[in-house]
């Protein structure tokens, strides 16, 4: 069976220095918030282009942290794609704030920004766009007409760790951004773990003091804040890793490649990649019009495949309030999307199978 994605085998990659990095932090004797964290937030500020990272418990978090810091007021409303992953949404909700859904593009499946100023009104307090299965929004765009309304950007990121956007990385994109770092991310912990990346230095320092029950000084509180703090394993695991994510991304392009050049089936539509270094293939994400049925053909040929994701937001339980809307793009997409095998360790043997099986269908 070609495994969807082999975290063993990706970790086992860089074992022996991530088993340094770990006894490290058992010798040190300290676990939370330490020189390992310090060393992993200055190391992914600087791959970011910013000046400020803040580890977190994980990505739902980061952005949650993130409007919590920016302080709006009950019922302020955020944009938010309509096709993006629950995560999202729930932290808009968590906030106490509402959800304003906005259909994607057909082509990119991020946010269309030709369809954000209609829903903006006197409430709007920010767009947060989310660079969907590692491509880059269209941020000129955006940032355009946030600056026009005096909106903030939030971007969450937490699919595109290292993509560019023309000669910016993501998280140096906006006000502020979100990362996770779940175990299945390009930049992968081996537990739960996220961040939020900034230029700004009292929304930081706001961040940092909120991720530890909003204090600063042990037992004194300035805020009502939340226990969300990237641990030091964590932080000595991703610091190894990030040394590598940027050839871990190039494999990924090369993959996505061969995908796109070599699969050959009028049933199979293909991603759009405006450009090379706006994609860093998180998931390559395929639409067919009968999904169960590729992915069951699939399946019988030792190929296992994921669908991210089978329940667009709007028709969750959770949002029942929701599940009359008419978002068709965003329901079009959920009902035909089923992601392929990706991964900087699949071998040229398994990929060329993939792709050989595919034209079979």
């Amino acid at each position: 069976m070609i495994q969807f994605l082999d975290l063993k085998e990706i970790n086992n990659q860089y074992k022996d220095e991530i088993e340094s990095n770990i006894n490290e932090v058992l010798n040190s004797g300290w676990y939370i918030l330490g020189q390992q964290v310090e060393r992993f937030e200055k190391a992914f500020a600087d791959y970011c282009e910013v000046k400020y990272c803040m580890g977190v418990g994980n990505g739902l978090d980061a952005l949650s942290l993130i409007l919590k810091a920016f302080d709006f007021n009950v019922n302020d409303e955020i944009i938010v794609p309509a096709n993006t992953y629950i995560a999202s949404i729930l932290s808009i909700s968590q906030n106490n704030l509402k959800p304003v859904l906005v259909e994607p593009d057909i082509n990119t499946y991020n946010i269309d920004p030709a369809k954000i100023e209609e829903k903006i009104t006197s409430k709007t307090k920010a767009i947060m766009v989310v660079h969907l299965y590692g491509q880059t929004a269209d941020m000129d765009a955006i940032n355009s007409i946030a600056q026009k309304y005096n909106l903030k950007v939030i971007e969450d990121a937490a699919q595109a760790h290292g993509a560019y956007y023309k000669d910016k990385r993501t998280g140096s994109l906006s006000d502020t951004a979100a990362f996770s770092f779940y175990p299945g991310k390009n930049l992968g912990a081996l537990g739960d773990g996220g961040a939020v990346v900034t230029n700004n230095k009292d929304l930081a320092e706001k961040i940092q003091t909120l991720r530890n029950y909003g204090s600063q000084i042990k037992y004194h509180c300035n805020y009502k804040g939340i226990n969300s703090r990237l641990d030091e394993i964590q932080a000595a695991v991703l610091r190894i890793k990030l040394k590598y994510l940027d050839k871990d991304n190039e494999k990924r392009s090369f993959i996505a490649d061969y995908y796109l050049n070599n699969i050959k089936n009028q049933k199979i539509i293909l991603p759009c990649c405006e450009n090379k270094e706006s994609h860093v293939w998180h998931l390559f994400v395929v639409r067919t019009k009968d999904r169960e049925d590729l992915q069951a053909y699939l399946k019988e040929n030792n190929i296992q495949t994921m669908i991210h994701y089978p329940i667009a937001p709007h028709k969750q339980k959770a949002y029942k309030e929701w599940n009359d809307l008419d978002l068709p793009i965003t329901e079009k997409i959920h009902n035909e999307i089923l992601s392929l095998p990706m991964s900087p360790t699949l071998s040229v043997e398994d990929f060329k199978k993939i792709v050989d099986t595919i034209n079979r269908y």
